[in-house]
């Protein structure tokens, strides 16, 4: 099934964040209003868009209660001042373990409505060399897959390390979009980025919307960029290497419909 309507168009915002809040929250509005100037209906923010920093506890400081809170604040007034469908890169929210946070997903609706939550299931863990990471110190993991109707089609609702595991996306199937905001280290994303983006828009016959941080980050952590927006044959329609700015392009829901019919995978899919 295709609920994707043609012709809408949607934009992925690459960032460079640091701990400045304010700064951080200067630049996602600027981006935002350039997408939305351009026709985008719906915008994805990247991973950590509030904050990014050498220091993973710096995310627990800002963490918020669901509901309430100055970022929530911030988001819900944008989307409604631009009228746009904001799927909000990932804020840290409250849980009850007061040494983590949820990194969490939200969307709100063109008039500024909390529509969805996704909270990141896959908690990035990688040790190669100097590069180390262990999410699950400051995060706690979510459990629960998330999709969502808007006018531009269902979205299925992931973040940065989930990517890596298909079978999040096969519990969502079938969608049309595919949201991934993420902060991929610059040694896994140049290795890796590009062919999970692509392998996962074509098993599920959908379009990716992958929003990056994408440079060097105050403090020396460097993230790898490569904002995207790919269709459902795998092709890429958009890219930003590196630095903040905004990826674009339009959903047709024919070209769906075209690529599901003469290569009917997902219909073809043996379940045991």
């Amino acid at each position: 099934m295709c609920t994707a309507s043609s012709g809408m168009r949607v934009a992925a915002v690459q960032m460079v964040s640091s701990e400045d809040l304010a700064a951080n929250l200067e630049s996602a509005a600027r981006l935002v209003r350039f997408a939305a100037e351009q026709g985008a209906r719906l915008v994805l923010l990247p991973e950590y868009f509030p904050v990014l920093g050498m220091d993973e506890t710096c995310k627990l400081r800002l963490a918020e209660p669901e509901g309430r809170g100055p970022v929530q604040d911030f988001l819900s007034a944008l989307a409604r001042e631009e009228s746009v469908w904001l799927v909000a890169g990932t804020l840290p929210l409250s849980c009850q373990d007061p040494g983590r946070v949820r990194n969490a997903c939200l969307v709100f609706d063109d008039h500024g409505r909390p529509v969805a939550r996704y909270d990141k299931i896959h908690l990035f863990n990688l040790s190669l060399g100097a590069e180390s990471f262990c999410e699950a110190r400051t995060i706690e993991a979510g459990s629960v897959p998330v999709a969502v109707e808007t006018p531009v089609g269902r979205i299925a609702l992931s973040v940065c390390y989930d990517l890596r595991f298909p079978e999040l996306y096969r519990r969502l199937a079938p969608f049309d979009i595919l949201c991934m905001p993420a902060a991929f280290t610059a040694t896994t994303g140049q290795a890796h980025w590009e062919v999970l983006l692509r392998a996962r828009a074509i098993e599920n016959q959908c379009y990716v919307l992958a929003a990056g941080q994408g440079g060097m980050h105050p403090g020396g952590r460097r993230t790898h960029g490569h904002s995207m927006i790919v269709d459902p044959w795998g092709a890429v329609l958009d890219l930003l290497p590196e630095g903040p700015g905004v990826v674009l392009a339009d959903i047709d829901a024919d070209r769906l419909r075209q690529v599901r019919r003469d290569l009917p995978a997902l219909a073809n899919r043996v379940l045991t």
